[in-house]
């Protein structure tokens, strides 16, 4: 196939061509004088499984072909040949080093509780690979030189790294990259004392990592070997190559690096390269174009000199667009136009971005069209639905689980799909939703969810109760244990809840299609290898889940639009399609930041043998170029992210900074075309999220409301907490009064303000009730601790918010309870939160209250206490909107309580029970409950006349607390300086 050569044989492809189609033309060009046989001869090994089946279906279009034998780089192990040990499951090797860190995280003191010790064992673990990868061996990390200027953090990182030195034994099971490197010994052993006569070829790699750049370098030098190398930019003249190589400083983070360095390790020249087939890139202009504004930063002046020979620069970016999207958002739809506008003129079409949440939302943007791309990267097991399941039910076990956290399992589409009864779940689950909004408890258990059931009586709601109780026990009786005992318990739980009351496990659809079956695959490994793992809590153990669920990948190949791909950039490199999209172009995602190494610094990895961190920039940089060759392609970034203004890509940077500086040229206005040619796609993005005319009309924004029911229909009873709601948000009064709606309380239960005022009313009435006669104020003080402790643990299950709240008490306790001595001399409480109503003079409305407290006087007046763990109302804001406790002086003047009848008030006060524990009295003159009297009149008079609405938010006092209907009176779409549009309505 190839001429005898002593010298090695590399190949390369420019920037830009379908590499799959491009190499196998190649390859039948050569054999083309060769039996038909002899391509079967061929070992062909390819770097990724997607460039391995474009292969193949490239032979697939050429009639009557052997297929040469083709093989990932990573398959080597197969070779029945290999004389080395299989490799150790990554879960057991993880495990292994997760039990290791722990125990040195154990001796040392130094360590916080808590430190999250799979994480640690995974960087353990990928370092310890690249060791492998690139044939460093342990007792190169022992030389004293590394150690200087940071000899005791350096000595700490030692006391891990030392770790994996035992799995560098020849006696012990290989890790999967230790594997590969063996193999590859041993295969280039073999080779070396007998070479293959048949022809032995590696193509589409980059040699990026050091097994790999091994293999290449043995295959270009066998009698018939050759490497094919992607993306070779044969544009670049000798003066930029050899400025890749500095000394000082190597141009690692250039696209054609990898390529100079592989090629100097031969000692050839990169003019040497030969090109695989005569084929120039999709755009020779624009190849040259990105070639020159590539360069090494050492040689940028070759912009000056060598721009002018790139000649009118129109034509070189004429298949180049510049979407720059304000927002990530506006770029995601933007994209996902272009893809659905290139599937409907039939053009195959693919976005090339390292930044998975924006590939993410193209996704979803994709599927308002019903279009689902093939996406190369798939989905991380653990955002699949198997994965979220199994991660809630890690999460749930071993904890009190919060209402939330039950229904979040109870709902998921995983749940009770074993047995054909889904429909009675879901319904059974929206009545048990319904009872813990509403009456709780904060952490159900299985006894409540019984008592719930038994309430309702139907056999089926019983069954369904029983199992879910039965769920919550055992599962709450989950604690530390050894892993194999808690991976079975999960794997039980999990299946109970799949199935449902009367399913089971192998009908439900837990474990079925690809994510269900990836999922159990994952699960039964980490159960066949749990031994391995030691102790774990429940805490570690869902961490644990959560990252071995997250470092598998699922892919959803079944309804795959056949034109639209989302690629990575290394799957870039196989191209093939008519239009790629860049997306993501920004510094920190496109190239990414490089990410701190905790184990060795710059100079420790370069002293050691290890790549530099500029070398993955490198890589993308390459992986940019190629895709950037196309023959159509589409630039994007976004200008701003959720935090701040974005930087563009130093590439993009360099390419629109070569061409405004090119003006004679045309280049200012070749960066205005591509602009302009982006923008198009950014007025479809606007236009497909802005409302068009005739939606303005249809759906106009709401006005203020002020709906005017029937006469009938209007409340003919208020407590004296509605009337200041009728004063400061009437709108509230309708759609609770009228309406008949209710708030719902949140599913997870806080301990919030409204729960602390409940409480502390409680206790302070059991305080005031249990007095005993002649107390002294320290006594009192301690029956008012004992009390409140006994209320506390009775009432709130959060044991932080009990001492927080029972510190606040006791701060004012002895203010309280000191005044509480001059009360009691002055009289007696006799209504203790009891109820009271009177009725308005000729109407048929009624008011009623129940007080905090009402004393009798010995002058046999009264006095009307309120308790307040908030702020105080001050005097002005109680005569014009808190008007609680004047009204109940109205009501006890006029007879509202039965016990007390018609007494004269003296005053009212608020007992504030937080803060300062400050006290707000208003003596009551003359006049005063008179005029509130009349006031009331007017005030529901008004509204019992059809004329006057219920205004929306009329007085509120704070503008910006949200109430529990501005949803339904779509504030927001209207101003608080908006008039009320009154309409009547019913």
């Amino acid at each position: 196939m190839f001429d005898p050569s002593t010298a090695p044989r590399l190949f390369a492809l420019p920037p830009g061509v379908d590499f799959p189609k491009a190499l196998v033309a190649g390859l039948v060009a050569r054999m083309a004088d060769q039996p038909p046989e002899a391509m079967a001869r061929i070992t062909l090994f390819l770097n990724t499984a997607r460039m391995l089946r474009c292969v193949r279906a490239e032979f697939d279009d050429h009639d009557s072909l052997f297929l040469p034998r083709l093989r990932l780089v990573t398959e080597i192990g197969r070779d029945p040949l290999a004389g080395v040990a299989p490799s150790v499951s990554p879960i057991r090797r993880r495990l292994e080093l997760a039990r290791l860190v722990a125990d040195v995280v154990a001796r040392d003191a130094g360590f916080a509780q808590g430190v999250a010790i799979y994480d640690l064992a995974d960087s353990l673990a990928d370092f310890m690979a690249e060791l492998h990868g690139e044939g460093v061996l342990p007792a190169a990390l022992e030389a004293p030189e590394l150690a200087e200027n940071h000899a005791a953090h350096w000595e700490r990182s030692l006391t891990f790294i030392r770790i994996v030195t035992r799995y560098f034994d020849t006696d012990t099971a290989p890790d999967p990259e230790a594997r590969q490197r063996l193999l590859v010994d041993d295969l280039v052993g073999r080779w070396r004392a007998a070479p293959p006569v048949d022809p032995v070829i590696v193509a589409g790699s980059t040699g990026s990592r050091g097994t790999t750049s091994m293999l290449m370098k043995a295959v270009a030098m066998l009698p018939q070997g050759a490497v094919v190398l992607p993306g070779f930019d044969h544009e670049m003249p000798d003066s930029g190559w050899n400025s890749l190589g500095s000394k000082t400083f190597p141009a690692e983070d250039h696209p054609q690096f990898r390529f100079w360095h592989l090629a100097s390790e031969l000692k050839m020249a990169p003019s040497e390269i030969r090109p695989w087939v005569h084929m120039t890139a999709p755009d020779p202009a624009r190849s040259k174009l990105l070639s020159l504004a590539l360069r090494p930063a050492p040689v940028t002046d070759q912009w000056l000199a060598e721009g002018a020979d790139l000649g009118p620069l129109g034509p070189a970016s004429e298949g180049l667009s510049l979407i720059e999207a304000p927002t990530p958002q506006s770029e995601a739809l933007a994209i996902a136009l272009c893809l659905r506008r290139a599937a409907l003129d039939g053009i195959r079409v693919a976005l090339v971005s390292p930044d998975r949440i924006l590939t993410r939302r193209v996704a979803a943007a994709l599927d308002r069209w019903s279009i689902t791309p093939d996406d190369s990267a798939g989905e991380p097991l653990s955002q699949t639905a198997p994965g979220r399941f199994l991660r809630h039910v890690a999460d749930f076990a071993g904890r009190k689980p919060t209402g939330d956290v039950i229904l979040t399992l109870l709902k998921h589409p995983l749940t009770a799909t074993g047995g054909g009864a889904r429909g009675n779940h879901l319904r059974f689950t929206r009545e048990l939703e319904l009872r813990l909004r509403r009456k709780g408890p904060a952490f159900p258990e299985g006894s409540d969810i019984r008592a719930w059931a038994a309430a309702g009586g139907a056999s089926e709601r019983l069954t369904w109760a029983e199992w879910l109780a039965g769920i919550l026990e055992d599962a709450a009786q989950t604690g530390a244990g050894q892993l194999s005992a808690i991976v079975a318990l999960h794997l039980s739980l999990t299946e109970r809840l799949a199935s449902g009351p009367q399913g089971t496990a192998g009908n439900s659809a837990l474990w079925q299609k690809e994510a269900g079956r990836a999922a159990a695959a994952t699960m039964a490994d980490l159960y066949r290898e749990a031994g391995a793992g030691g102790q774990y809590t429940p805490m570690e153990y869902a961490r644990l889940v959560m990252s071995v669920l997250g470092n598998e990948t699922v892919r959803h190949i079944e309804a795959a639009h056949p034109l639209i791909s989302i690629w990575g950039t290394l799957e870039a490199r196989v191209m093939g399609v008519e239009l790629v999209i860049l997306a993501g172009l920004n510094e920190g995602t496109w190239p990414q930041n490089t990410a701190p190494d905790p184990w060795l610094s710059r100079q420790m990895r370069r002293k050691v043998g290890l790549l530099s961190p500029e070398r993955q920039i490198g890589l993308s940089a390459h992986d940019f170029q190629q895709a950037a060759n196309a023959p159509r392609v589409i630039l994007s970034r976004a200008i701003r992210d959720a935090e701040a203004e974005t930087v563009p890509s130093r590439w993009l940077a360099r390419l629109t900074n070569l061409l405004r500086g090119l003006p004679d040229q045309g280049g200012a206005a070749a960066v205005a075309a591509m602009r302009s040619r982006g923008a198009e796609w950014l007025q479809l993005a606007a236009a497909c999220v802005a409302p068009t005319a005739e939606q303005k009309v249809a759906f106009p924004a709401a006005a203020r409301p002020a709906p005017r029911p029937p006469v009938a229909a209007r409340p003919n009873e208020l407590p004296v907490t509605g009337i200041r709601t009728l004063i400061r948000d009437p709108y509230a009064i309708y759609a609770r009064q009228i309406l008949r709606l209710r708030a719902l309380d949140p599913l997870r239960a806080v301990p919030g303000a409204r729960l602390r005022g409940q409480i502390l009313h409680k206790i302070v009435e059991d305080f005031i009730r249990q007095r005993p006669d002649g107390e002294q104020e320290g006594a009192a003080r301690d029956r008012l601790r004992a009390l409140a402790e006994s209320v506390l643990a009775a009432e709130i299950p959060w044991p932080s918010a009990q001492r927080i709240w029972l510190a606040k008490l006791m701060h004012v306790a002895d203010k309280f309870i000191a005044s509480e001595v001059e009360r009691a001399a002055r009289g007696l409480p006799v209504i203790l939160e009891k109820s009271g109503s009177v009725s308005l003079e000729n109407s048929n409305f009624t008011l009623t209250a129940r007080p905090d407290r009402i004393d009798l006087l010995s002058d046999g007046r009264v006095h009307i206490y309120d308790y307040k763990t908030g702020v105080l109302p001050s005097e002005k804001q109680q005569r014009a909107f808190e008007k609680q406790l004047l009204l109940e002086a109205v009501m006890v003047e006029r007879g509202g309580f039965a016990k007390l009848g018609p007494r004269p008030v003296e005053a009212v006060t608020y007992l504030q029970l937080g803060g300062d524990g400050k006290e707000s009295e208003i003596v009551i003159e003359d006049d005063v409950l008179a005029r509130i009297w009349k006031q009331l009149h007017l005030l529901i008079e008004s509204y019992q006349r059809r004329q006057t609405g219920y205004t929306s938010r009329r007085a509120v006092f704070e503008a910006g607390r949200e109430g529990d209907y501005d949803h339904l009176a779509r504030f927001g779409e209207w101003q608080m300086s908006d008039m009320p549009s009154r309409q009547d309505v019913g």
